[in-house]
């Protein structure tokens, strides 16, 4: 019973975060963009703990999680000070 409440949040995280990906796709500006590719990486960082907790195995993948999840926190921030630094990301892109 547990496994199919796990599996069926997995499945409904990857639909939310398809959704997600129309507001990386067609954010209005880059920093709508930017939000949207961090809240696509911490769904996947909790997709890949309910990965773990599938396959009895949550210690390895937990590991990999906190690893991603920080290379994305860094790697939004770069990209953030990147884009502000030269003024390109609060304008609408026309």
């Amino acid at each position: 019973m547990m496994a199919y409440v796990v599996l069926g949040s997995a499945v409904a995280l990857v639909i939310f975060t398809f959704l997600c990906l129309f507001r990386v796709v067609g954010g209005p500006t880059v920093l709508d963009r930017i939000v949207g590719v961090n809240v696509v990486g911490a769904k996947t960082t909790v997709l890949l703990v309910l990965i773990g907790h599938i396959f009895d195995n949550v210690s390895m993948f937990v590991d990999i999680a906190i690893a991603y999840a920080m290379l994305n926190f860094i790697l939004s921030i770069g990209v953030t000070k990147f884009f502000l630094r030269r003024k390109i990301a609060r304008s609408d892109g026309d």
